[in-house]
């Protein structure tokens, strides 16, 4: 895999019955007793991108396999991890990320962070946790507010934090507190920077919560480009097949479908979530309701 593919025309889904295949092993991934997080981020590849068959899969699987075989064997300590992961990942393989890659939806794809080794924050981390996990490395997720990052040893003992997006860039806390405040803003988190951050913020993340996070960060790209609605209806469509989810991404789906056209199926959808909400809001349900109603007029 070179270190600078050539752009290729952005994915869009599969249909028929590759799309629901691809949905039924998320869910059944989603609801294992241990949730594999590369399998996960495959399948939101895969969904995303309907070129993207099991041969591709396998193939990214394999990647990461082969690049965790590079690593040495036990080099010792979390500062010993983090070096050799830096200098395999970062400096040799070149995997890091640029204000650009915000921009582009292969950015939260795994299998194109995999083959481009450029991606967005949370992918690069879950590239660095799982060729770190085949080798034996402790690592953990890390989801602080605005930026996700890779902890080496343990939560509770010695530790090192790293940012994937910089290469591996070793953070002490007050690094990572200046980190947050740089992605959330000045008013994101006052004083950041100078403190440090709190402690509940560096406990290791879930791999179910690392693939919400995954989908929200779809979403929101596929919310500012109207063109992609379909990318944002797949996106929030697996986000449901999570055991836990918020019940508006219903109301989510529903206005995507309105919004593509699918009237019939966004009023239902509406009318469903209407049921859900009746119960602790009546004007919330009823204001649901109209828009079910609105929908159904444009039925021709």
């Amino acid at each position: 895999m070179g270190q600078h593919p050539r752009r290729l025309p952005p994915p869009h889904p599969p249909t028929g019955e590759r799309s629901a295949e691809v949905r039924l092993r998320f869910a059944e991934e989603a609801r294992a007793a241990r949730p594999d997080l590369a399998e996960l981020c495959l399948l939101v590849g895969a969904a995303a991108d309907g070129s993207l068959d099991d041969t591709g899969l396998d193939a990214a699987q394999m990647e990461l396999d082969a690049l965790a075989g590079r690593l040495p064997f036990r080099p010792g300590g979390p500062g010993a991890w983090a070096a050799a992961l830096r200098e395999l990942l970062g400096e040799r393989c070149g995997f890091r990320g640029a204000p650009a890659d915000y921009r582009r939806l292969e950015s939260s794809l795994l299998h194109e962070v995999v083959r481009r080794r450029r991606g967005l924050p949370i992918l690069l981390s879950v590239l660095w946790l799982e060729v770190a996990r085949r080798a034996g490395a402790p690592a953990y997720g890390v989801a602080l507010p605005g930026h996700f990052v890779v902890g080496l040893g343990t939560a509770e003992g010695e530790r090192v934090l790293v940012d994937p997006f910089d290469g591996g860039r070793v953070l002490d806390e007050e690094a990572a507190g200046a980190l947050v405040a740089d992605a959330l803003g000045a008013q994101g988190m006052p004083g950041a920077a100078a403190r440090g951050l709190p402690e509940e913020l560096l406990e290791p993340a879930a791999p179910l919560d690392v693939v919400a996070r995954v989908l929200n960060n779809i979403r929101s790209w596929a919310a500012a480009r109207p063109e992609r609605s379909d990318v944002g209806l797949w996106a929030v469509e697996l986000a449901l097949l999570l055991p836990s989810h918020p019940a508006r991404l219903r109301y989510e789906r529903a206005r995507l479908l309105v919004g593509r056209g699918d009237f019939a199926a966004g009023a239902d959808e509406l009318e469903a979530y209407a049921e859900v909400v009746e119960a602790v809001d009546e004007e919330a349900a009823e204001r649901l309701l109209g828009e079910a109603r609105a929908a159904r007029a444009l039925l021709n």
